[in-house]
């Protein structure tokens, strides 16, 4: 492996299209780390729901997601991914913003929660691929990876201060204020990309949608290690987010002392993610696929010391690490899509990813609601660690993922 130059990283900081798109990354973090401990409480301080409830609230946003997944890469492809950006950014905004309106009005129900998570995310979903794709009309090819690692530092930073900081408003202004304050930073993303005057946008010729799909989907399965890290995402991160979207506040509220020890917990994630992406920006790893694979393992960390909850500092120094190899995964993974793939069906085949990756995550999280209820939190955390090791063993397997070289 070699290191690239930390000065060559840092001039990226004064090109005005990367500095807006970082700043626009940083805030949006900071925000949308609010709310995966927000969502919970509210559903079980707020309105006295259940871990089944917390489970359906999480699900569904989660499912709104997969069904408008496949549709938003086509989309950013065929127009501008930096208007999808913005509109996405702004949606959300107005989802978080009316959840914290009903509760600060007392007039927050569980279903109308669960439907304004799912409009979220539809938005989620429009700006995750734009947000990939948009990357490359900012930056040179040659400092590609150096951007991702920027980019993936912003990121957790901004993650890391956003869940304690999350945690402590949540314990003590409630969850409404932390949603709000998530609504104003998706506001001030969305006025940031907006500002961003990208490269010319690569476009395959112009075709029906259902076309652009298929051309897409081609492009997904001619790359073997790309399809076959997304089979061991569809697996992992139902067990991934079964335990840490649901079940981990649940737990934190019955043994862990509440939101505010969740959001420690959620902010040494955030600090594992930044030594992650630093990692992303010193090294280059000669087997990108490996690295990237094995660095998911520590993962499977969380859910097993919630079985039964260790001390607090030790499941944040197990975030922590999770956050390290996710980060590192995270990098590594970009900088392939970005080196690997036609950057005319950048988008799709980012959305194809995504789709795959959390296809099953609804279940997973409904699953984690239900089986708390039925067998008990020990064992349902349990499940999640096997369904977090077992596929990601098995990917290692597959002859590209080990062995596929660094390009670009």
């Amino acid at each position: 492996m070699t290191t690239p130059s930390v000065r060559d990283g840092l001039s990226l900081l004064r090109e005005p299209r990367f500095a807006r798109l970082f700043a626009a990354r940083l805030v949006s973090a900071f925000g949308t780390a609010m709310a995966p401990i927000a969502l919970p409480f509210a559903v079980l301080e707020d309105l006295g729901g259940d871990a089944s409830d917390v489970g359906v609230v999480i699900a569904l946003g989660s499912a709104a997601q997969v069904a408008m997944q496949l549709f938003a890469g086509a989309l950013a492809d065929r127009g501008s991914r930096r208007r999808q950006m913005v509109r996405a950014d702004l949606l959300a905004a107005s989802a978080q913003a009316a959840i914290a309106a009903l509760l600060w009005t007392g007039r927050a129900t569980v279903p109308s929660v669960a439907a304004l998570h799912a409009l979220a995310g539809v938005a989620l979903a429009l700006h995750f691929p734009a947000a990939v794709g948009l990357v490359p009309l900012a930056v040179a090819r040659e400092r590609i990876q150096l951007a991702n690692a920027w980019l993936a530092i912003a990121q957790a930073t901004a993650f890391g201060l956003g869940a304690a900081a999350g945690g402590l408003v949540v314990a003590t202004a409630g969850a409404g204020a932390a949603l709000a304050l998530d609504a104003a930073t998706f506001a001030t993303s969305a006025a940031l990309v907006a500002g961003i005057r990208s490269a010319s946008q690569p476009r395959a010729e112009a075709a029906s949608l259902l076309r652009d799909l298929r051309d897409g989907w081609r492009e997904f399965t001619a790359h073997t290690w790309l399809w076959a890290i997304v089979l061991q995402f569809t697996v992992m991160l139902m067990a991934w987010f079964g335990a840490w979207a649901v079940l981990g506040p649940i737990v934190a509220k019955q043994s862990l002392g509440g939101a505010a020890s969740w959001g420690w917990i959620a902010s040494a994630q955030g600090l594992g993610l930044v030594f992650g992406g630093a990692v992303g920006l010193r090294v280059r790893f000669a087997r990108p696929m490996r690295a990237a694979t094995l660095a998911c393992l520590p993962s499977a960390l969380v859910p097993l010391l919630l079985v039964p909850p260790a001390p607090v500092a030790w499941i944040a120094a197990a975030a922590c690490a999770a956050g390290v190899g996710f980060e590192i995964f995270s990098v590594q993974w970009n900088t392939a899509l970005h080196t690997r793939v036609d950057p005319a069906a950048l988008s799709r085949v980012s959305s194809y990813d995504v789709l795959g990756s959390i296809a099953l995550v609804p279940v997973g999280e409904v699953l984690a609601g239900w089986g708390a209820e039925a067998i008990g939190a020990p064992a349902t955390l349990a499940a999640a660690c096997a369904g977090i090791v077992l596929p990601t063993l098995a990917v290692l397997c597959v002859r590209e993922v080990w062995s596929l070289p660094a390009k670009g």
